[in-house]
């Protein structure tokens, strides 16, 4: 499966905007896991490597359901890609709007600047033309390598690349290598794990890999909407009603073509979503 990739892209004296999925965990102000960011260093070195470039870098962090708050700021990761690049990463107090212009027509080679979180907008999500174009403005080219929310349908990663000569970057182009020597010639046991907090986001997923796998283990929120379908009790967990009939639908496909499909069989529980709750195991199969 081949890709238009950044190194296609001629760079040169351009401002190259990235998508990059930088969505860490955070705890008091710290980043307990930078993988993310370590797993996007190569195509933010290289954009960086050729002549007249700079950088400007969008992400998400979070679920700050489309309104600006601090404890979702992209401001930790800045200061930690920093360190990483050993580079000056400058901060931009949103990823839209008359400051940011500014530093944006400031931004000289090899310079690189971090939007604010992009979902601090509702327009995000909706992937709004409007908004698409305003984030397209900060570039003259545009390369996602947020392998992780690829899948989304939203301004930063999709709107946006209609508007701009696009291409994968270097972690999306090892993904889709890797991914697609393995759907195009499958080997059996073939077992695909899938998780994740929504059917919704996941069944077109399920529905490509059907004819391809031996089993599926599904887990994660999503696996309530599965268990449910079932008859079986969910308490108060997470689930997308409007997609139980879907998820019935797809269990009896898969019953049909043969293809066992796991779910979970026991959980952790607690009384309140709560990181100090505690816990108490219960049997998943009532």
């Amino acid at each position: 499966m081949a890709v238009t990739t950044v190194k296609d892209l001629d760079l040169a004296g351009k401002r190259v905007l990235m998508r990059v999925d930088f969505n860490v965990p955070v705890k008091d102000g710290i980043i307990t896991d930078d993988t993310r960011i370590q797993m996007a260093l190569p195509t933010i070195r290289y954009v960086l490597e050729q002549e007249g470039t700079s950088l400007v870098l969008m992400s998400h962090l979070g679920r700050p359901k489309g309104k600006p708050s601090p404890e979702f700021s992209l401001k930790v990761v800045a200061e930690k890609l920093t360190s990483l690049i050993s580079k000056p990463v400058i901060m931009a107090p949103d990823c839209i709007g008359p400051e940011v212009e500014d530093l944006v027509s400031k931004l000289k080679a090899g310079q690189v600047l971090m939007l604010e979180n992009v979902r601090f907008h509702k327009e995000e999500t909706d992937n709004d033309p409007e908004f698409s174009a305003q984030l397209a403005a900060w570039g003259d080219v545009y390369v996602n390598d947020a392998f992780g929310t690829a899948h989304r349908a939203h301004a930063s990663t999709e709107g946006v690349a209609h508007l701009l000569p696009s291409a994968a970057g270097l972690l999306i182009e090892k993904e889709v290598k890797f991914f697609g020597n393995l759907l195009a010639h499958p080997e059996k046991p073939f077992v695909a794990v899938i998780g994740g907090a929504k059917v919704s986001t996941k069944i077109a997923v399920l529905e490509s890999l059907l004819p391809k796998v031996s089993t599926f283990i599904i887990c994660g929120g999503m696996a309530y909407t599965f268990l449910k379908a079932q008859g079986i009790g969910i308490g108060k967990s997470l689930v997308e009603d409007e997609f139980i009939q879907t998820a019935d639908s797809f269990l009896a496909a898969a019953k049909e073509k043969g293809v066992e499909v796991i779910l979970p069989v026991d959980h952790v529980v607690a009384d309140e979503f709560k990181e100090d709750a505690a816990p108490q195991s219960v049997d998943g199969q009532t």
